[in-house]
């Protein structure tokens, strides 16, 4: 595998490294001393999966307050998206500042999100299905949703939306105590 460490620290796109003949290709899509050696979390209790039908589907930003945090690797088996991560850790110089790539069936590549970042996607086709590791249980109690269009975070989304869930749609402005559960107030 190969990891590029994106513009935010502790965030990582993976790609794979295959080896090819006539018969097509292997590649390894996770390795736990791999994972280590770039000091990336290497146990994952929960694997999900979603299917997004109509292109424009957007589902996000969410994530989990700690304890119940996570980490995930995301990648797209069918179709593409546009993932995006926010970083959201109190404290960390890059709070505030988003990062997208597109990920698909085609390139294989995978992004690697910290605890303490938002996570989302928008499909950039039909049958976009996304396949990702994560390292906590799902604990409803400690979701959390910034709007995918919060004016505080500017994320650049290349489309706007055409199918979003109620949940989404109604996310509530950012509150740095109801969101991170502390008083940020340093925006870049």
């Amino acid at each position: 595998m190969k990891f590029e460490e994106t513009p935010i620290q502790g965030a990582f796109l993976i790609d794979l490294e295959k080896r090819g003949d006539d018969r097509g290709f292997f590649a390894r899509v996770y390795c736990e001393r791999e994972f280590a050696q770039h000091g990336l979390v290497t146990r994952y209790v929960q694997v999900n999966n979603s299917l997004s039908p109509i292109k424009g589907t957007l589902r996000g930003m969410h994530y989990q307050l700690a304890p119940k945090a996570e980490t995930k690797v995301v990648r797209c088996i069918r179709g593409a998206f546009h993932d995006v991560i926010l970083d959201l850790r109190p404290g960390s110089p890059t709070f505030g500042r988003s990062f997208g790539a597109e990920l698909s069936a085609e390139n294989r590549r995978m992004m690697y999100v910290p605890k303490g970042f938002g996570h989302g996607f928008i499909t950039l086709t039909d049958d976009a299905e996304a396949f990702y590791l994560v390292d906590e249980f799902y604990a409803p109690e400690t979701e959390r949703i910034v709007r995918w269009n919060d004016p505080r975070f500017n994320i650049a989304w290349p489309a706007k939306p055409v199918v979003l869930s109620d949940k989404d749609a109604n996310a509530r402005d950012f509150d740095p105590m109801y969101h991170v559960g502390a008083d940020v107030t340093v925006f870049e």
